[in-house]
């Protein structure tokens, strides 16, 4: 099975169209249009009955403390923890791809609806729920996709990996709100085949200029 996008390339920069923040040079960063990136695949093995699309940054800062303090950077050696941006199950066999936008086109304050979305499809809980769990402003429940939003002040480039899971399942088994702890269990034991790509992406003025 092969996964590909029309959005950015394997391996290469995610563009700020599909993010949730964006460089700003007056205060650091600003929202973003945060759409989704169009994805495509092919050769789905035979007994395909549905499909799941996660997205992942495995290099989330382990410590908050001093995640976007003016002054201070996130060393390259703390150790970094899985940040999910995007939870989709239900996706039909006969899909071939996802168009830019469709699920996500600019950031809702206090996350947009779900689980039910389009065609047929459901939305898990993303980690944006628990990262604004105490900002009166943005609280609530995130479903479906927001794109990246690294620290600014990070030594690092942050990747995001886009996998797409195959599964000889019509439904994933999970019900009701459900992030992806409850997706990778759920699937264990029907997964036919899976595709990754993987974006880079960082609001660091200095790594910006490098990539």
């Amino acid at each position: 099975m092969q996964l590909t996008s029309d959005s950015f390339e394997d391996g290469q920069l995610i563009p700020g169209e599909f993010a949730f923040c964006v460089l700003d040079p007056e205060n650091r960063v600003t929202l973003g249009a945060n759409r989704n990136p169009a994805l495509s695949w092919t050769d789905a093995p035979e007994g395909t009955k549905s499909f799941v699309l996660l997205c992942v940054d495995p290099d989330v800062p382990s410590q908050p403390d001093d995640v976007n303090q003016e002054g201070k950077t996130i060393p390259a050696d703390l150790p970094r923890v899985d940040f999910h941006h995007w939870v989709l199950v239900d996706v039909s066999a006969e899909a071939v791809g996802i168009q830019a936008g469709e699920f996500s086109d600019g950031v809702t304050p206090g996350g947009k609806e779900g689980p039910t979305s389009r065609r047929g499809t459901r939305q898990g809980v993303n980690d944006y729920s628990k990262w604004f769990a105490n900002d009166d402003n943005m609280q609530g429940e995130y479903f479906g996709y927001d794109g990246p939003c690294p620290p600014w002040n990070d030594s690092i480039i942050h990747h995001y990996h886009v996998t797409l899971y195959a599964l000889d399942l019509d439904r994933c088994p999970v019900g009701g709100e459900f992030g992806a702890e409850e997706v990778h269990a759920a699937m264990d034991g029907h997964v036919l085949a899976e595709a990754r790509i993987t974006g880079t992406y960082s609001l660091n003025p200095e790594l910006s200029e490098e990539e």
